[in-house]
């Protein structure tokens, strides 16, 4: 039987420089944006809105199971074959080709996708946290979709969603699973103190304030990647709300750098990819930031983290 071999140089750490697919990204943006409102309309709330995000999965990022009556659908974009497949409980699927498109003929095609398998949906109709926010039925500026561009965005969100899952296991307290967040196109995993937060302020373009509000409800350190705030990317990590002297606190490795623009900490990607072990290189950057944040805000650490290899001399 024949196999297909694929190159480490694809699988490991890819390069993809955020200048080289601005409107592949913003294209694509918007039609995560379109997808996760559908999931938004059939799922039940969950704490900090975790019913609405997406998963990377082996072909590219995922709805998950997404309930309707009494069984269940899935949207998937699929980064291999460059195809967004619809599918139901009963059997039923619809595929849409991810080629150059308009938005807006993006949007009709899902819509009517959806009713033909006896899924009928409305959505909000317009996107959130950007500025300007075009109408989706209306938007015929974006329109450009690379496939090559995007399977690679897919592939570093592949290595940071490995490496994220790692940190995440450590954690014995409230966590978020490591999921994509389509507002602001961003993977993210957040772990919580157990305490209340105080009311957040809002402010996202095109956004609630009481979105914001759900969303910061409890103590938090955030942490997660996204297509923007370096040449090719950047991590980020933050907290909420953020406690005195986390700014200036030390963390590693060298090249990571508080941004006041941000409210965050970043380390460029092209860091992590050139470093000579980048999962070490980014777990460095996630433990010392969350410390950061756990020390000055006074966080029991030692009943909220666990060791994940407990188990592993007797299993």
């Amino acid at each position: 039987m024949a196999t297909t071999h694929t190159s480490r140089t694809v699988t490991e750490w890819p390069q993809l420089r955020v200048a080289d697919w601005t409107d592949t990204r913003e294209t694509l943006h918007m039609w995560t944006q379109i997808v996760g409102k559908v999931r938004l309309a059939h799922a039940p709330l969950v704490n900090h809105w975790w019913q609405v995000t997406f998963y990377v999965s082996p072909r590219g990022l995922t709805t998950s199971a997404v309930p309707h009556g009494t069984g269940a659908f899935d949207i998937e974009f699929d980064f291999l074959d460059h195809t967004l497949h619809l599918r139901t409980s009963d059997g039923g699927t619809r595929r849409i080709t991810l080629e150059s498109m308009p938005v807006a003929d993006f949007h009709a095609r899902v819509l009517r996708a959806l009713e033909e398998l006896d899924v009928p949906t409305t959505i909000q109709g317009h996107p959130n946290e950007i500025e300007p926010a075009i109408p989706f039925a209306e938007d015929y500026r974006h329109h450009t979709y690379d496939p090559r561009a995007a399977q690679l965005f897919w592939r570093q969100l592949l290595q940071a969603n490995r490496v994220l899952g790692e940190f995440r296991s450590a954690f014995a307290g409230k966590v978020s699973p490591v999921h994509f967040f389509w507002g602001a196109m961003d993977l993210a995993c957040t772990r919580f103190s157990g305490r209340s937060a105080p009311r957040h302020p809002g402010g996202a373009p095109n956004c609630g304030d009481w979105v914001m509000v759900e969303g910061y409800s409890r103590e938090l350190s955030s942490c997660g990647f996204w297509p923007g705030g370096g040449d090719e990317g950047a991590f980020y990590a933050y907290a909420y709300p953020e406690p005195d002297g986390f700014a200036d606190a030390p963390v590693a490795p060298s090249e990571a750098f508080y941004s006041p623009e941000n409210g965050q900490f970043l380390l460029p990607y092209e860091t992590v990819r050139g470093a000579d072990d980048p999962d070490r290189t980014l777990s460095r950057f996630l433990y010392s930031t969350y410390e950061a944040a756990a020390d000055r805000a006074g966080w029991d650490r030692a009943a909220l983290e666990i060791d994940p290899e407990r188990w592993n001399a007797v299993r």
